[in-house]
């Protein structure tokens, strides 16, 4: 049975990785720093028929991690997948970002991807199994005006990925990254609306995707028939990077 850990699910592109992946036969523990919305998912997962569980916590915290960890494991069993997703959005141009928002920025995606990794990975090496997939963005492909410190906390995702791709995957373990453009979720509509209708004008596809859109990517990374799939990250972006 696959058993994944979505964190940062209660809402957004989590919130449909969560429904994804449950209605492909995955058990899912459902994470956001917003208990309330963790349950609302996880409760809507269980009416449609699967498995799952709700845990509040923040990824950023070692102890609200090893929380997450052990709740999967006593409730569902030991984690096969891990969507590392958990994120966290702010906008300001760089001469007025303080330490304290780069700070933030940085313990959310990429000491929390690091955390999460940390407390599942070695039993998967143990097992020689396993599948983690991180949330990265565009924006760490291209950059972002008056986003610096969330796009280079995305470009450190995609550092992340190649670089323990190639550390475990002869060890069973894929690893793998998706980086969706602009998204309709609450982290992008925190946006100001000058900002996203400047973005929607630069997209090829004219129009910004939809979470189950990019859920649809991750479920593909997730699943078997990604088997050749290693340390890559592929781009549900509208056609904002092409590469």
């Amino acid at each position: 049975m696959k058993t994944a850990i979505v964190t940062g699910s209660g809402s957004g592109i989590g919130r449909a990785v969560a429904m994804r992946l449950a209605s492909d036969g995955y058990r899912v523990t459902v994470n956001d720093i917003v208990l309330d919305q963790a349950e609302s998912v996880a409760a809507q997962i269980r009416s449609d028929g699967g498995e799952a569980i709700a845990i509040g916590g923040d990824v950023s915290l070692e102890d609200d991690v090893s929380a997450i960890v052990a709740a999967c494991r006593k409730t569902l069993g030991d984690p096969t997948h891990l969507i590392s997703n958990a994120g966290h959005v702010h906008q300001a141009r760089f001469t007025e970002l303080t330490p304290k928002d780069f700070d933030r920025m940085f313990a959310v995606h990429v000491r929390g991807a690091f955390l999460m990794t940390r407390a599942v990975l070695p039993a998967m090496l143990a097992r020689n199994a396993g599948v983690i997939v991180y949330t990265a963005s565009q924006l760490g492909q291209i950059g972002g005006v008056e986003l610096v410190h969330y796009s280079a906390a995305k470009a450190a995702i995609i550092g992340l990925t190649k670089s323990l791709a190639r550390e475990v995957s002869a060890q069973g373990v894929r690893v793998n990254a998706v980086a969706p453009g602009p998204i309709n979720t609450p982290l992008v509509r925190a946006l100001s609306p000058e900002w996203r209708k400047a973005k929607a004008a630069e997209l090829p596809l004219g129009r910004f995707g939809e979470p189950e859109e990019v859920a649809a990517a991750i479920a593909f990374l997730c699943s078997d028939q990604a088997s050749l799939f290693v340390g890559q990250t592929i781009g549900p972006n509208s056609g904002d990077v092409m590469l």
